[in-house]
């Protein structure tokens, strides 16, 4: 059922993630396990058909030849690999393919001693073959797909039944000795057995020898290994070094006495590992993630319109791994707490961080095979923390492995599936390997475990302060209620309107949808396409396009010149185009002359505060520019000078950002910028808030406006403006810049590491300094005032005389700046010249209304009404009063208490059901109010829900062998009731393939057929979407949504 999301589980049912990674190509440049690479190999060796090689009982006809996993696609084994780098030299023929896989028959690509011959056909001097070529007992940990128990006997050649494990001796660490947090210690041991040793484990103890993580798996028997330590400092720690040898025994040792982990020197703060430490997978506990270059193979090269692989390789999801900004402001994360790191890694580099290549937390560790960022088989093998019966069986295990499973949604706590099966949102996809349909892909939840940032070294007092932490231990508590803000992009969506059944209507971000409501309708838009490159992949319409565009339009062209060869400048700068087109839709700018003063409005039409995200150095702002007749600049705000890239910041400037600062942090003063491992106070933030901001909601998570206020419902701002004397037009610019001068410079200068803040200098320095990006622009012809009314009440009387007589000072006296308007002769004093030019000028007071307001319309939705009226244009007005009644003749009663200040009001005091009916007036400064307006009305109701109840399948004939498919759909609201003219739409797959839509009758029924077709007629029928004028298809209560025939 689609509800609204809360803090445990946020719903939201939009598609997220497209159907999943198919069979890869093991040819060049890709991963491949197609039937004809497979039948080659057999062709070759047609004495292993049968075998292990050929199927096990855990999965049958099986790709482990050549992959790590069993389904085939993803990272290839050594054989695989061998394989791989061979095709090219030979012809893409069934003979070819044959000749390929002959060639390198004396080849031992697994180094296990015994060539691919000997491993497949030696029956006579071994046991146990067929083996594997390509698989060891140090490697078979990287399997997916499979029981190892299948395949463990037949890894390596054994002539007999070897039963006795390695002998193994731990060198070093072997007690006494002192490492520190980050540095790196040789490890050194001794491992022999008769058989051979095939790997080596290695494991750490803190706590003398009661647990053990592991530091690296899978090693050659070296005798030593560069341990870079964990800064988790113990005097308690031991060593275990653990020897597989080739017939899968195993042997270990420990450390003969404890050893000490100390942490070692610098930092403003004495934070460890340990303070970073969260739920979820960890380190070393899944295998590797599949390069994107492997889901390519199905999912790019055919459609870049509508195909994953280009538009998320144009996205800054894809460039996370290699985002300069996210390097140097890593580095001074780490000067201020150490191991602070850890917090970046997470997300931007999943494949290091889920490797154990985070240690240490600069990511000098890190290899360049692991920087293909936020990629595709880490989302597609994200797990829902919150097991429901919705979710894949295979969940619960995986959960019950976790040490710690996470409870919230937030700061990287994911959770990843350790067999390496794909997850994605459609029951119906067209795969050549497993999939899992998972629900949680369809969740604003799976994108908030990244876009959701707290630091856990500071946590929330009752006072709604954040406060160290006790260093040197985790945070007892996760949630983005409780711990340190860095940044809140998923909890303001989750308290926002768009976070409803129906969402918000914004069709310039949904594609195919009207409406909005997940983070996935915006950012990756429905469109119409197929999913992978197969002919029999069903065409969608709510194909979700993979560009994760955000708001990044400088910095992604600029990664070529640091990483040539890991970058598409195609797919960047399409990728670019998107994110302006994404930032020209975020807000509406508007204009309206007071008299003297400027009204400009922004508004916010995002799901989230404008703007969001990391909040250091990203801005918005307003530039008013001001021209006389002969279009002379006469006055400005918000100016920026674009040769030394500084703001300007005017006594009018409205500048939209936050300003995360510290405060009782030893070394640093109190309210020092930029330190984001060390913030836990906000200076400023007046960014805009999304529809159904509440002041309450947001101060929950730490999100709500400092210095600043919006009151509840707001989400637009207005500012006003002083017109210069001399204007007669202005013009209006929305800016945005990701990153502003001070930020850069900063990054360089704070840097006493290494000159990840220098490397980024100089490529913002030669590439335009983050030029900003304009979002939203107005002009606006300007009316000259009436003259001598100072107070812009719209008539000059005794009031505008106290303000010519406070600025009269008589011939020669310079004008002040707040008394230009009263020097009506206009030569720079205020006189009895000028007296004499407001004599003739004298109306008298006020005592005329506004007119009433027009325009007014009431939309009603679940407990609340939405009023919007068109702008009155008085240039007195103070304010708007909204009344309510519940008859169309009232009495009608004020709702608001005070004025309002623009022409839009939610009203929350209502109750579903009722019919409400509202005027509005318009009040000048001087008292006077206007007429009511024409009544509108509205009636609040719950949204109402429906879903599918039942799907009926079938044949029916058509004459001459010809039989049509049909589907038997029942739609019901979730009160159980037929909803009559509903549009069903539904996809066919099978022996009849295509779309069909039809209607609901009064009972509910609607009846597609497809057809007619002679020959096999089994097929699936999918509900792919239900709609209605009045009622909200919610797929989350289907009790089913697709059937199969027979």
């Amino acid at each position: 059922m689609r509800v609204a999301a809360t803090e445990r589980i946020a719903s939201g049912t939009r598609a997220c993630l497209t159907s999943l990674v198919a069979l890869l190509l093991l040819g060049p440049g890709g991963a491949l396990a197609k039937q004809e690479y497979r039948a080659a190999f057999f062709a070759v060796y047609p004495t292993a058909v049968g075998s292990v090689l050929d199927t096990v009982p855990s999965q049958a006809t099986h790709c482990g030849v050549c992959h790590y996993r069993f389904t085939g696609g993803g990272t290839r084994n050594p054989y695989g690999v061998l394989v791989g780098v061979t095709l090219p030299s030979f012809p893409n023929t069934a003979q070819g393919r044959q000749d390929a896989i002959w060639s390198i028959r004396n080849a031992d690509p697994d180094s296990d001693g015994y060539s691919t011959q000997v491993e497949v056909t030696d029956v006579l001097n071994f046991t146990n073959t067929p083996t594997f070529p390509g698989l060891t007992p140090a490697n078979v940990g990287n399997v997916t797909n499979v029981n190892i128990a299948d395949i463990q006997n037949y890894l390596v050649p054994l002539a007999d039944g070897d039963t006795t494990p390695p002998t193994v001796l731990v060198i070093a660490p072997n007690g006494g000795e002192l490492l520190y947090g980050n540095g790196s210690f040789l490890v050194q041991w001794t491992a022999t057995d008769a058989s051979g040793i095939a790997g080596v484990n290695l494991f750490v103890s803190l706590d003398d020898g009661a647990t053990y993580s592991p530091v690296a798996r899978s090693l050659p028997n070296s005798g030593s290994y560069t341990w870079f330590v964990a800064n988790r400092p113990t005097a308690l720690a031991r060593f275990r070094v653990e020897a597989i040898d080739n017939a899968y025994n195993t042997g270990f040792d420990v450390s003969d006495a404890v050893f000490t982990v100390a942490a070692p020197p610098g930092g403003r703060v004495p934070t460890t590992l340990r303070d970073f430490d969260m739920p979820g997978t960890q380190p070393l506990g899944t295998g590797p993630l599949s390069p994107p270059e492997s889901c390519a193979v199905c999912h790019g090269g055919y459609n870049p319109t509508v195909e994953p692989q280009f538009n998320w390789r144009g996205s800054m999801m894809a460039q996370a791994s290699i985002n300069p900004l996210f390097e140097a402001a890593m580095v001074i994360a780490n000067q201020d707490a150490p191991d602070s790191g850890d917090l970046c890694l997470r997300c931007h580099v999943p494949q290091a961080w889920l490797g154990g290549r985070s240690v240490p937390t600069s990511g000098s560790q890190i290899l360049p095979s692991d920087r293909f960022g936020v990629s595709c088989d880490l989302c597609h093998r994200l797990v829902d923390p919150f097991y429901a019966p919705e979710n894949p069986a295979e969940d619960i295990a995986i959960l019950a492995a976790l040490e710690l499973v996470p409870n919230v949604f937030t700061t990287a706590q994911y959770v990843v599936d350790p067999t390496g099966a794909r997850r994605g949102p459609f029951a119906d996809a067209v795969s050549g390997h497993p999939i899992l349909v998972s629900p949680f892909h369809r969740e604003a939840a799976l994108c908030g475990v990244c876009h959701d940032i707290s630091n856990p070294a500071f946590t929330r007092d009752a006072n709604g302060n954040y406060i160290p932490n006790a260093f040197d231990a985790p945070a007892t508590s996760f949630g983005s209620h409780v711990i340190g803000v860095v940044e809140r992009t998923y909890s303001e969506w989750l308290h926002s309107q768009y976070n409803t059944p129906q969402g918000v209507y914004a069709p310039q971000f949904g594609g195919n949808r009207l409406y909005v409501a997940s983070c996935q309708d915006c950012h990756m838009r429905a469109v119409t396409g197929r999913g992978c490159n197969s002919p029999e992949a069903p065409v969608r319409n709510d194909l979700p396009l993979h560009d994760l565009t955000g708001g990044s339009t400088w910095l992604p062209p600029l990664l070529a010149q640091l990483y040539p060869d890991m970058v598409d400048p195609v797919a960047i700068q399409a990728g670019v185009n998107r994110a302006r087109y994404m930032l020209q839709n975020a807000a509406d700018l508007a204009a309206l002359q007071q008299v003297r003063k400027l009204k400009v409005t922004v508004t916010n039409q995002t799901g989230h505060k404008l703007p969001t995200g990391y909040p250091e150095g990203r801005r918005l702002w307003l530039n008013v520019r001001f021209y006389d007749q002969a279009m002379n600049l006469v006055g400005e705000s918000g100016g920026y000078d674009a040769d030394t890239a500084t703001l300007a910041h005017d006594a009018e400037v409205k500048i939209y950002e936050v300003e995360p600062t510290t405060s009782g942090i030893p070394t640093l003063p109190d309210g020092s910028l930029f330190h984001f491992a060390l913030n836990n106070a906000v200076l400023k933030d007046n960014r805009i808030p999304p529809r159904g901001f509440t002041n309450a909601a947001y101060d929950s998570f730490g999100g709500a406006p400092v210095g600043y206020s919006y009151a509840d419902g707001q989400y637009w701002d207005d500012t006003l403006y002083r017109i210069p004397r001399s204007a007669s037009s202005c013009v209006v610019t929305l800016y945005y810049q990701t990153a502003s001068k001070a930020f850069i410079e900063f990054l360089r200068d704070e840097n006493v590491t290494n000159n990840a803040g220098q490397i980024l200098y100089d490529l913002w320095a030669a590439n335009g300094e983050c030029p900003p990006e304009p979002m939203a622009q107005v002009a606006l012809a300007l009316e000259p005032p009436l003259a001598a009314d100072f107070n812009e009440d719209g008539f000059v009387d005794l009031a505008d005389f106290e303000f010519l007589s406070d600025c009269l000072h008589g011939p020669t006296v310079p004008v002040a700046a707040e008394c230009e308007y009263e020097d009506l002769e206009g030569d720079d004093d205020v006189d009895l010249a000028d007296v004499a030019i407001f004599q003739p000028a004298y109306t008298g007071s006020d005592t005329v209304p506004p007119a009433a307001p027009t325009g007014l319309a009431a939309i009603g939705g679940d407990g609340l009404v939405t009023l919007d009226w068109d702008d009155n244009t008085e240039p007195d007005l103070a304010g708007y009063t909204v009344y309510r009644a519940t008859s169309a003749g009232g009495p009608f009663a004020p709702v608001n208490p005070a004025l309002l200040a623009g022409s839009q009001y939610v009203d929350s005091a209502v109750l579903n059901g009722t019919t409400y009916y509202y005027a509005v007036t318009a009040s000048d400064t001087n008292g006077n109010e206007s007429l009511y307006s024409d009544v509108a009305s509205a009636t609040p109701q719950a949204t109402s829900l429906m879903h599918v109840a039942t799907i009926v399948t079938g044949v029916t004939n058509a004459g001459g062998g010809q039989k049509y498919g049909v589907a038997t759909v029942t739609i019901v609201s979730n009160a159980g009731q037929p909803v009559a003219d509903a549009t069903v739409t539904g996809v066919f797959s099978g022996d009849f393939v295509g779309t069909r839509s039809a209607s609901t009758n009064a009972s509910g029924v609607a009846v597609l057929t497809i057809g007619p077709k002679s020959g096999r007629t089994d097929f699936t029928f999918c509900v792919t979407g239900v709609t209605h004028a009045t009622m909200t298809y919610d797929p989350g209560s289907n009790v089913v949504t697709c059937a199969v025939y027979p």
